[in-house]
């Protein structure tokens, strides 16, 4: 990213002046005039310096440029009682752009913006309002970095700092985008790739079992099923290898439960199993049971590479028995929950829950990877 030639300047009288240095906090910071270009190796070796500098200078006005966005949230769609989620928010969104700016791109598959993705759901964002609180992050980088006296609006090296800044910008839209569109339609019934039911109906499913448990105090139980490392097989494998899994993954689910029991892609990586009439003990063993089978029989070749791919899952078991009233939204948020402690305890392992958030004591079992 080149500063704009000043008019009137002759090309030797840049030559003179090839860079720009400040000294700010023990970091030394330099930004290279345009005059100097060397050749394309060269070029390249200064825009690599120019980003890891920029990013740097976002890292140390973080504090306040984190300070100055979630005060404007609220002005741009992200209302919440909640700060800690907001601030959560924002420092994920300046993580991201820190990280865009410094490598020049932002790939899609990366956890950080699959979690930039979740939290715009938990959040009720639209698309629109999401890409707004980017701009808004955008705007309070810029403007809160344009006051320092050393490499701020007055400086010679400002123009190429706050180009980055905006690219890093787009950087960031752009994987959510990409991301958003690899994810299950969720206004449809069945999703396109494994022919399952939708997390729309899961929904509508989960709601009427609530009510009808409320009414008669019959058990229910729900599973659900999040593939491990899916971010990390897509980065290394290709997203044609990662639909495989999935596609897999949902004929097994399919044909390991009942007719009448309701089977859905209720995320990217995520499967649901909602079990009317079923008890505990009965959900507990069906979970570990689908749980051993992925792990012992699912195992996909790359054929690019030939190297075996094992695929392992992560599992939350819901139980509920018309005890404790909820909707459905706030139940599937507590098996989401449930599946991340899974995730946190190691993966491939099975955590029960109680509607209401009681956790379920379960027996250790000696488990593979």
């Amino acid at each position: 990213m080149w500063a704009p030639l000043r008019f009137g300047r002759s090309r030797a009288a840049l030559h003179h002046k090839t860079s720009q240095s400040w000294t700010v906090g023990g970091s030394s910071y330099k930004f290279w005039s345009p005059a100097v270009i060397a050749g394309p190796a060269s070029t390249d070796n200064r825009n690599v310096q120019e980003r890891a500098q920029t990013a740097r200078i976002l890292e140390q006005h973080s504090e306040i440029i984190l300070k100055d966005a979630v005060a404007i949230f609220p002005f741009a769609g992200a209302e919440s009682s909640d700060q800690e989620r907001s601030a959560n928010l924002a420092d994920l969104i300046l993580q991201l752009l820190t990280t865009a700016v410094r490598e020049g791109e932002l790939d899609p598959r990366t956890g950080r913006v699959a979690d930039l993705r979740q939290l715009a759901l938990d959040f009720g964002l639209t698309v629109r309002q999401l890409f707004g609180l980017v701009y808004v992050m955008e705007r309070a980088a810029l403007d809160e970095v344009a006051l320092d006296e050393s490499f701020g609006a007055t400086s010679e090296g400002w123009p190429g700092i706050a180009q980055m800044v905006r690219r890093g910008s787009f950087d960031v839209l752009a994987a959510v985008a990409e991301r958003i569109t690899r994810e299950p339609d969720q206004s449809a019934l069945h999703d396109s790739l494994t022919a399952l039911h939708t997390r729309a109906v899961l929904l509508a499913a989960l709601e009427k079992e609530i009510r009808r448990v409320e009414r008669f105090l019959h058990p229910f139980a729900m599973i659900l099923v999040d593939v491990d490392h899916l971010a990390e097989i897509n980065a290394k494998h290709g997203y044609g290898f990662g639909d495989r899994v999935l596609e897999r993954i949902g004929i097994v689910i399919r044909n390991y439960f009942r007719e009448h029991d309701w089977v859905t892609r209720c995320s990217e990586d995520t499967f649901a199993i909602l079990l009317p009439e079923t008890i505990r003990a009965n959900a507990e063993s069906l979970a570990e049971g689908l749980r051993v089978t992925v792990e012992e029989r699912l195992a996909l070749r790359d054929y690019r590479t030939e190297e075996q791919v094992q695929v392992t899952v992560s599992v939350a078991v819901l139980i509920g028995d018309g005890q404790s009233s909820n909707h459905a939204d706030a139940v599937l948020r507590q098996a989401e929950e449930a599946v991340e402690r899974a995730k946190q305890a190691g993966r491939n392992r099975v955590e029960v829950v109680e509607i209401g958030g009681t956790r379920v004591p379960r027996p250790a079992r000696a488990r593979g990877v």
